[in-house]
């Protein structure tokens, strides 16, 4: 039964709104666009907290599901697993809601309005938070963008499931220490080119419902009072129809930090005049100041106002529980043994086998094994930042222990702490020698380090950072390097697990170790999805989302954003591993790359098929990530040396043969020129199709070019919307 014409289900959503207005105060009405959102008993509205984060599952909301990190789900190079793992999250997400508000608890990570995925492009191996993107390429980010975005808010026709939100708008990864007060600036070029299509992708073919402001400037506007970023192109030129919020604290820094006004309300009404609707913070607090200094107009609230309850009721919120489908999910599916299995899968998936002379996968017989490194028996390393809790977490040691038989010996020894220094006194940093001792009793090493999300990860949560979150250089960190040479100098086999979430330096390992796995941060069945590719019950297959520089010394300076000489795009050095670079337990044979036409004529419906024919032609079954990529061989200006425009994941039995075809768009055809256009121009365009991207230091590492063949496009085309 319903008491007011807002609450009933079956008038349009834009009478609702317009009747719920008429009965806000000012006051009400700015309270409304506060995170933390207060209750207004009089018109039956309950409190809602708009603050909930899902990155690789329900985070900090209790038991949940723990999916590997999000730069881990990247490297599987998989549109439809990102998509299930979207599915499984927003149904733990919504059990959750429902459970909580019949407890009557309406508190932080308990709504259904996400803050999720960060989509900003990981430009710099030293940025913090750089995990918790997709990595550096734009077109991979978009593409699992838009996935997860799909999973997460549904396909229902009446209701959202969640509401997910593309984060941080924009121009926005580092340096952390000084993002309250850091001006990005960043040419037209790069913006439209590098930094905007996934947010573009997100808009407009996720229709994501939400997107959060960044908190720095960029090119001197603050990015949640940015009228160019946020009304200009967001809301006018993508037609972007949701609302905005800005991340935490970040109005407050206009005046504060950025100095771009004086007061709260100078701040607030610099937001809301610019198209930020909700304030994650303080802020908005001083709305009705800013009325009564003229600052702002009640109209300016109402339109913030009717977006902010436009997504309430497109979540149900006021309707009958009965009407909404996803109201039903019971709360029994959070951390179910499906979801688990699935956890497990991407972990599998995820897992990038850097290099292997021969010794992986493991042999059964093995009479003893060292399982030695300070990641090796950590479940919290495992679960990375913005988690939930896991009720189960599998170890690497675990997981080898229980995949081992019986007359196998294990010997585990943490080796070293991974940071600090000291080897004497009451509490050591490390114990080298008991590593050398069992190293020298088993057969082989597992040798697991790397970092954790104390080393690497956003401003405040990093505490053992010694840049604010950032790395501050990209070696192993603490006595790892010691501890790391001090088990090879044994002279046994030693296979090297990386649990990290960025590109580390081990060109030395690469040159000593056997076998290299990068394990990113797996989740709570990581352990178990390790063991597995040790042993070989699955052949990893997972690509590089990132770059692996050398050393720092091939990095541009931290603050420039410019793209020159940054990810694999404008590569200007040999990397140590290249982007879309990993191995297999197998080897894989392309041929007969064709396309549906050699010559095409520009226009914005341009379509051309590329096929491929892959075949299996070592001896076990696996996984293989197809890429393909486009490079202008005639561009008028300055672009990347080469773009992925497609891929796919495909799996494949010993011997098995299959045809795998990709469509190429007016956009996978296009540049940015310096004005921020996109244009299809006359040209040649040669089309790459092969396990890697066409750069020399994959051919050196795979022993193998990817196929190549020309198209000639005719004519040119302004392409629209940018």
């Amino acid at each position: 039964m319903t008491t007011f014409p807002f609450q009933n289900p079956e008038l349009p959503h834009a009478e609702r709104i317009r009747d719920l207005l008429t009965r806000l105060t000012p006051a009400e009405k700015a309270a409304q666009m506060l995170h933390e959102a207060p209750a207004i008993p009089r018109l039956g509205i309950p409190a809602y907290n708009w603050w909930n984060e899902c990155l690789h599952g329900v985070a900090r909301a209790g038991t949940a599901t723990v999916f590997p990190q999000a730069i881990g789900m990247a490297a599987a190079f998989d549109a439809k697993l990102m998509r299930e793992v979207a599915r499984v999250i927003s149904d733990e997400a919504r059990a959750k809601h429902h459970a909580y508000a019949a407890e009557g608890d309406h508190g932080y990570y308990k709504g259904l309005t996400y803050w999720t995925p960060n989509i900003n492009i990981f430009r710099d191996p030293r940025w913090g938070r750089g995990h918790e993107t997709y990595g550096e390429c734009p077109f991979l980010t978009a593409t699992l963008g838009v996935e997860l975005v799909k999973g997460l808010q549904g396909d229902d026709p009446h209701y959202l499931k969640l509401v997910a939100t593309a984060k941080h708008f924009a121009v926005h990864s580092g340096p952390e220490g000084l993002r309250h007060s850091f001006d990005a600036r960043v040419s037209q070029k790069d913006l439209y080119e590098t930094y905007l299509p996934a947010f573009f992708a997100l808009v407009t073919e996720g229709r994501v419902h939400s997107v959060m402001a960044a908190y720095n400037r960029t090119n001197g506007e603050a990015c949640a009072g940015s009228p160019t970023l946020l009304r200009n192109i967001l809301r006018q030129d993508w037609g972007f129809a949701g609302y905005v919020v800005s991340d935490c604290w970040a109005v407050r820094d206009f005046h504060e930090h950025h100095h771009l006004t004086q007061t709260f309300e100078e701040s607030a009404a610099l937001a809301v005049k610019a198209g930020c609707d909700l304030n994650c913070g303080c802020s908005y607090e001083h709305i009705p100041a800013a009325l009564e200094q003229g600052l702002l107009r009640e109209a300016d609230l109402d339109e913030c106002v009717t977006r902010l309850f436009k997504a309430r009721l497109l979540l149900g919120m006021f309707d009958p529980p009965e009407r909404v489908s996803f109201a039903q999910i019971p709360f029994e599916v959070n951390d179910c043994a499906e979801h688990r299995e699935l956890s497990r899968t991407v972990a599998q998936k995820s897992l990038v086998l850097l290099k292997n002379d021969g010794l992986l996968p493991l042999r059964q017989d093995l009479k003893s094994i060292a399982v030695i490194g300070p990641n090796a028996n950590s479940q919290q390393v495992l679960w990375a930042n913005y988690s939930g809790t896991a009720s189960q977490t599998v170890t690497p040691l675990e997981g080898i222990r229980r995949r081992i038989g019986p007359a196998t010996k294990l010997f585990y020894a943490e080796g070293c702490k991974l940071q600090g220094t000291e080897l004497k006194g009451c509490a050591p940093k490390g114990n080298l020698s008991e590593a050398v001792i069992i190293a020298k009793r088993a057969e082989l090493s597992v040798l697991v380090l790397g970092l954790n999300a104390e080393i690497e990860g956003e401003q405040g949560d990093a505490g053992n950072s010694d840049a604010a979150g950032d790395k501050a250089h990209l070696n192993l960190t603490g006595l790892q390097q010691e501890l790391l040479e001090a088990v090879v100098a044994v002279g046994k086999p030693v296979v090297l697990i990386l649990v990290a979430g960025s590109a580390l330096s081990v060109a030395w390992a690469d040159e000593h170790v056997s076998a290299i796995l990068q394990a990113w941060y797996p989740g709570q069945e990581g352990g178990t999805a390790i063991a597995d590719a040790l042993f070989g019950d699955v052949s990893p297959a997972g690509r590089l989302p990132v770059t692996f520089p050398r050393s720092l010394a091939d990095v541009p300076e931290f603050t420039d954003y410019s793209m020159r000489n940054r990810t694999y795009r404008y590569l200007e050095q040999a990397p140590l591993y290249p982007f879309g670079y990993g191995l297999s337990y197998t080897r894989f044979e392309y041929s007969e790359l064709t396309l549906g036409r050699a010559e095409v004529t520009a226009s914005e419906d341009l379509d051309v098929q590329v096929t491929v024919q892959l075949k299996n032609v070592g001896g076990v079954a696996s996984d293989e990530v197809v890429q393909l990529y486009v490079r202008d061989l005639e561009s008028s200006v300055a672009g990347p040396r080469h773009e992925l425009r497609g891929f796919e994941r495909i799996q494949l039995a010993a011997g098995a043969t299959r045809s795998v075809s990709f469509r190429l768009s007016a956009k996978a055809l296009s540049l940015i020129d310096e004005a921020g256009r996109r244009l299809l121009e006359p040209g040649i365009f040669r089309i790459f199709v092969g396990g890697s991207q066409p750069d020399a230091r994959s051919v050196e590492l795979l022993g193998r070019a990817p196929l190549a063949v020309d198209l000639k496009l005719t004519g040119a085309r302004l392409l629209l919307p940018y």
